[in-house]
């Protein structure tokens, strides 16, 4: 069973910086994907970043050029670095892996940007 763990969430004022860690763990090779989501409140789970393996990651327009999605196979984890955080990017934050064509779901991060 592979169980996926979120840490570094909190509290931030706008403009400030987070860095969210996701590990995974459990019997597995490697997994094709991974990917941060999030839910705002009232909203829909959108991706923020993915990183696949092998290519470019892809990110949300609205977070482009502020935040960085990294994954170390090694380690079965994946970070999101976020940085100039604005009030929009208040959610809870979802680390996602695709292993063998099935989807795993972290069970949320708590992130809040206050101004």
């Amino acid at each position: 069973q592979v169980q996926l763990v979120e840490s570094g969430g909190g509290s931030v004022q706008v403009g400030g910086s987070l860095r969210l860690s996701c590990r995974a763990s459990g019997r597995f090779f490697s997994a094709h994907n991974m990917a941060w989501y999030r839910n705002g409140s009232g909203e829909q789970r959108e991706l923020v970043a993915s990183a696949r393996s092998g290519m470019d990651p892809i990110y949300a327009a609205s977070v482009k050029g502020r935040f960085t999605i990294s994954r170390d196979n090694s380690r079965n984890t994946v970070d999101l670095e976020m940085n100039d955080l604005k009030p929009e990017d208040t959610a809870v934050y979802y680390c996602n892996f695709l292993i063998d064509l099935r989807d795993y779901w972290g069970k949320g991060i708590l992130v809040t940007v206050s101004s």
